[in-house]
């Protein structure tokens, strides 16, 4: 029984045979333009792309842009998980803030800009709106992801074709995350992956939910791109990682065994790219001396105090030039040290709090798997115990919209199999 014959209206993103017209039938493509349009603001692909100046200041203003979406969910009935998410934004903005004005000496509103990067957990209300107004079945939100998925590789191969090397930056201030970079690792490609890895975690899903070998060959290829364009190395890592899982769990008791003795091979092959083994490195050229004695320092600034393990110290605001330099004495950035200057910036309180929203999603997603096992939101799970992998690597609190959309996607979907539906 196929998942629309369940749940009617729902519909699933394996696309029915085309008309003789050459369109697929069921499709209201109007709606798959307006959310290609919009979600790679709701996906923060700009958010950190300096180069792209109008759309980096687009994407930080945006969710408070995109925030009037969230009046039309008081039309319907209060959408589950909003209540964690109001608390856990009113807490991580707040807290801190006030925390900072004491550990810092800042003023309320100068501290608040510190936490601008948490806007956008917001996208959890403001998309799940969207979609609530729109009502767009399954599989048209999974293409416009898939859209967006394809022109990332469109884009990274064009990028890596003809950006001469003079365009690649082997010098950069610290901190910052140029989009064409060159160091000990070649030349990179900061790609924004969203929509690419949950693309590649789609075409993965595909294989093992129909067998055919051509799914797992687009995997491969864009898995491979990633590798040899964006060299990332908690990117790759991830990867792999989710790779081996969704392997084990979809796999027969008697592949699995096949799958034990491949993984050292996978795991040899993996690690003998020079850039992904660095990963271990604690020379300079990685970075890991910097790290360090930003952690031994943030460790120290927290000190015995059972107060500041709790609920943090709060950070200095962006608006300060010098930044924590100024108490430091050292380049240092809590980006760096992941959940080390989580618990520094928001404490233990503030680190489960952040936690807790993958966490949410990925329970949430894992319902409506079980409503309708559709690839994409496999995907989705795929791309949410992803960034919790990494997390060691690239902290959660970066790109908190990623997050709020599949969370809104995931809460969406069960409303939609709560609703009575016409057969």
């Amino acid at each position: 029984m196929t998942p629309d014959a369940v749940w009617p209206g729902l519909g699933d993103t394996r696309l029915p045979a085309r008309d003789v017209s050459g369109v697929v039938p069921g499709i209201e493509w109007r709606r798959v333009l307006v959310l290609a349009v919009v979600l790679p603001l709701f996906g923060q692909s700009f958010h950190y792309m300096k180069d792209a100046a109008p759309l980096w200041a687009l994407s930080k203003v945006f969710p408070l842009l995109s925030l009037p979406l969230a009046f039309l969910l008081f039309r319907g009935a209060r959408p589950e998980a909003s209540r964690q998410i109001l608390i856990s934004f009113v807490w991580l903005t707040l807290v801190p803030t006030f925390i900072a004005i004491s550990t810092f000496q800042q003023t309320f509103f100068v501290g608040l800009a510190a936490q601008v990067k948490l806007l956008p957990i917001l996208y959890f209300f403001s998309f799940l709106g969207l979609l609530r107004w729109m009502q767009p079945p399954l599989r048209e939100i999974a293409i416009a992801f898939l859209i967006w998925g394809a022109v990332t590789y469109v884009i990274l191969l064009l990028t890596w074709g003809a950006a001469p090397q003079s365009w690649y930056k082997d010098k950069y201030v610290l901190g910052e995350s140029p989009l064409l970079s060159h160091d000990s690792r070649g030349n990179r490609i900061r790609m924004p992956m969203y929509f690419g890895l949950i693309g590649i975690f789609y075409a993965y899903r595909r294989f093992f939910a129909t067998r055919r070998w051509l799914w797992l060959v687009v995997a491969a290829i864009g898995f491979g791109l990633v590798v040899g364009l964006v060299r990332t190395r908690s990117t790759v890592l991830g990867i792999a990682a989710v790779a081996a899982i969704t392997a084990f769990t979809a796999a027969s008791a008697r592949t699995r065994l096949l799958l034990v003795a491949l993984l050292p091979l996978a795991f040899i092959a993996l690690f003998s790219v020079p850039y992904v083994a660095s990963v271990f490195s604690t020379d300079s050229n990685s970075g890991f001396d910097v790290r360090w004695i930003s952690t031994v320092k943030a460790v120290d600034f927290l000190g015995l105090s059972p107060f500041r393990w709790l609920f943090g110290v709060g950070t200095i605001s962006p608006i300060d030039p010098a930044g924590l330099m100024t108490y430091f004495n050292h380049f240092f950035f809590l980006a760096d040290i992941t959940w080390v200057g989580v618990v520094f910036e928001f404490g233990l309180l503030g680190a489960a709090l952040i936690l807790a929203i993958p966490a949410r999603a990925f329970v949430l997603v894992r319902r409506a798997r079980d409503l309708a096992d559709d690839p994409f939101l496999g995907a989705l799970q795929d791309y949410v115990v992803y960034a919790v992998l990494i997390s060691e690597l690239y902290p959660l609190t970066m790109a908190p919209g990623e997050f709020g959309v599949i969370l809104a996607i995931a809460v969406y979907v069960l409303e939609r199999r709560r609703r009575p539906q016409r057969c």
